[in-house]
């Protein structure tokens, strides 16, 4: 996910609630509190995706396609410099 999608998010006060629900199941489970950052770092790797999938399917969508749209400009890229360098 880029930056701007994930500053997106954490505007979302549903996505602060499963931050901080993740924080306490985690601290729970540690034994201590794993911090703010941590829980954030986390959450945003491990679940805003598909979070955003579900929550917000019509952006998830969007995001998907721009994903696609730069993976085939670097492979486009990638076979321009590997033609030049044969």
């Amino acid at each position: 996910m880029k930056i701007n999608d994930l500053r997106e998010l954490l505007k979302n006060k549903d996505v602060i609630e499963e931050i901080n629900r993740h924080l306490w199941i985690e601290s729970q489970k540690a034994g201590y509190s794993i911090g703010i950052e941590r829980a954030t770092d986390e959450w945003l790797t491990l679940y805003a995706e598909g979070w955003m999938k579900y929550h917000m399917p019509e952006k998830y969508q969007k995001m998907q396609e721009r994903k696609k749209s730069e993976q085939e400009k670097k492979t486009v890229i990638k076979k321009k410099t590997s033609t030049k360098k044969g």
